[in-house]
């Protein structure tokens, strides 16, 4: 599976280099998101942008990642669904309900940075419920 991590101080961007998250690379990404979970990435960002099709094993790895960083109590925010296939399933889904999307990287570096501030200042309400 081809892939980059880039690695910050409070997060790290996943940004998949594959075109297609179906069942034959869905188990190495999520080998790949265990080994970074497991490895201290405090929050995650997955970059699809590249990705144009994804079935049900690839929705599965995501909400494998989404499951992992939440029970740790930390941001998973799944950016770059540029492709309408892609958006369209997690749309179907009703994913888009369940996960943090945000449209831009930019976005979703901001996201993770103040949820990763709400967390260091012990507030135990969601980062979303306080924009309202």
């Amino acid at each position: 599976m081809k892939y980059s991590v880039d690695k910050k101080d409070d997060y790290a961007v996943l940004t998949l280099g594959e075109e297609n998250l179906n069942s034959l690379k869905a188990p190495d990404l999520k080998a790949e998101l265990i080994v970074l979970h497991n490895a201290g990435i405090k929050n995650l960002i997955m970059d699809l942008s590249n990705t144009k099709f994804v079935d049900s094993s690839g929705l599965s790895a995501i909400l494998t990642g989404n499951r992992l960083w939440a029970e740790s109590g930390n941001a998973f925010v799944l950016t770059g669904l540029v492709h309408p296939s892609v958006k369209m399933l997690i749309t179907i889904s009703r994913l888009d309900s369940v996960l943090t999307i945000k449209e831009t990287l930019g976005e979703a570096a901001k996201y993770v940075m103040m949820a990763a501030l709400k967390n260091e200042l012990g507030s135990d309400k969601p980062a979303e419920e306080d924009d309202e």
